[in-house]
């Protein structure tokens, strides 16, 4: 099964200049979450499955309370406590949109994506 969260809208702290890390700015999250497809005609309760909400709480804490300087290392982290907090995870697809970019040029955003497998 699949599970996807589309672009959550979090304000954070995060970026490699002072100045983005002092002010905030958005960031989109979309997180795509995959679980064993063996387990998903027994699913009846919510214990059964992934509880999307819980998930969402995870995200907004990991974007709102913490600083990152680069992306990546949001992501991992968001992996990390995704994949130690909901055992029933198989993959996780983490995808951290930043709309507003310190680059001299047009362009609608930069992105990073990670994707973990549980071994």
């Amino acid at each position: 099964m699949k599970i996807s969260l589309n672009e959550m809208v979090f304000y954070g702290y995060h970026g490699v200049y002072a100045e983005e890390r002092k002010l905030g700015q958005r960031f989109i999250v979309t997180v795509h979450l995959y679980t064993d497809p063996k387990r998903d005609q027994s699913i009846k309760h919510l214990e059964d499955t992934v509880d999307y909400t819980a998930v969402y709480a995870v995200i907004k804490t990991i974007m709102e309370s913490h600083q990152f300087h680069l992306l990546e290392d949001c992501a991992n982290t968001i992996l990390d406590k995704l994949m130690q907090d909901f055992p029933l995870l198989m993959m996780i697809k983490v995808c951290i949109q930043k709309p507003s970019v310190a680059i001299q040029g047009s362009l609608k955003s930069v992105e990073v994506e990670l994707l973990r497998e549980r071994s």
